[in-house]
């Protein structure tokens, strides 16, 4: 037992580190092999569709720089993020509104759930948006977008602004755009396995800045199967076969139903929106029940497994993995097929 003056030093220690800014390691667990995962969550449409209708209500693009409304995740002691490294939003334009162009240093990429008709400007570069299509906004590239369509036009956001806040690294400018760069046609890419010989300057992310549903869908039908029945496949960079984004990937998952997939973890954080079907995903000790357009996340860390309910469901991913992997801390461990259970 600690005698009456031992407490004292110690408590005198104590008192001295406070003073001076120091910390003692050793109580502070930050040695142990392994943390506790963060728990998933889960944003479900029912429930956000009429707060999307309440926000057009109140907010148009004149009063905002966007009309968004932010997956915040309650649990997060770093400020406003959806999952670690990732921010996912709903963004919302009507019939005759735009975006104005800005540009930062966080890459984006906007996927439409819902109406069509719309174009985002990126560079210079006109993308359409119909529903079900994939945009890019590469870091620091101009884009601004549009709604020539009728009905709402309804995307949603992924950003990696939890990454670059943290580095202190998030910068942003307003337009007008400037100091457009040269820009390599879409059909200069168009056909697979082939690509400009020398394009200058190089970039580590896609010259295609649309990826059409239409386009996406077959590629994904046409990939094998995998023993757990899934279909998986991953956009990327013509230029490189790296991703899209030089710090996001971004991948489709088809599942077959009742067949759960096989269980994995990583270090990477993600998140998905669901595309079609419904079914659920296990994430750690939780499983998370959906159906279209919920949005699901994936801290780094759990064990994670997926099952369609009674048809084909198709998942869009999103990750961090990029980032991970060019600091060298990606890793990954695979196990079986899992059983889904711990309804929430």
């Amino acid at each position: 037992m600690a005698s009456e003056a031992d407490k004292k030093n110690v408590d005198g220690a104590r008192d001295a580190w406070a003073r001076a800014h120091v910390v003692p390691l050793w109580e502070t667990g930050v040695h142990r092999a392994e943390r506790e995962a963060a728990p998933g969550r889960i944003w479900r449409w029912r429930d956000l569709r009429p707060l999307i209708e309440q926000a057009c209500a109140i907010t148009d693009t004149r009063q905002a720089e966007r009309r968004v409304l932010a997956l915040s995740d309650p649990a997060s002691t770093a400020g406003r993020r959806t999952v670690t490294n990732l921010n996912a939003n709903f963004q919302i334009l009507m019939p005759g509104e735009t975006a104005r162009p800005h540009r930062h240093s966080p890459n984006a990429l906007r996927f439409v759930v819902e109406g069509g008709g719309g174009v985002t400007v990126v560079d210079g570069k006109r993308c359409p948006m119909e529903h079900g299509d994939l945009v890019i906004t590469p870091a620091w590239s101009w884009h601004e977008h549009r709604h020539e369509g009728e009905g709402p036009l309804i995307w949603l956001d992924a950003l990696d602004v939890p990454l670059h806040q943290y580095l202190g690294a998030a910068f942003f400018e307003p337009g007008p755009a400037n100091d457009l760069p040269a820009m390599q046609p879409d059909e200069a890419f168009a056909q697979a396995g082939m690509a400009p010989q020398r394009e200058t300057p190089a970039r580590d992310y896609s010259p295609l800045f649309r990826f059409a549903r239409a386009d996406w869908a077959r590629a994904l039908a046409a990939a094998p199967a995998d023993a757990d029945e899934a279909r998986r496949m991953r956009f990327f960079n013509p230029r490189n076969g790296g991703p899209i984004l030089s710090l996001m990937e971004c991948a489709m998952l088809r599942l077959a139903p009742h067949r759960p997939t096989a269980t994995h973890r990583t270090t990477a954080n993600a998140v998905f929106i669901v595309v079609e079907g419904a079914g659920r995903t296990r994430v750690g000790d939780h499983t998370f029940v959906w159906e279209r357009n919920d949005v699901v996340t994936m801290p780094g860390g759990n064990w994670i497994s997926h099952e369609a309910r009674d048809a084909d469901a198709t998942l869009f991913c999103i990750s961090d993995q990029p980032a991970l992997e060019r600091l060298g801390l990606f890793r990954m461990e695979r196990g079986a097929a899992s059983e889904a259970d711990g309804v929430r």
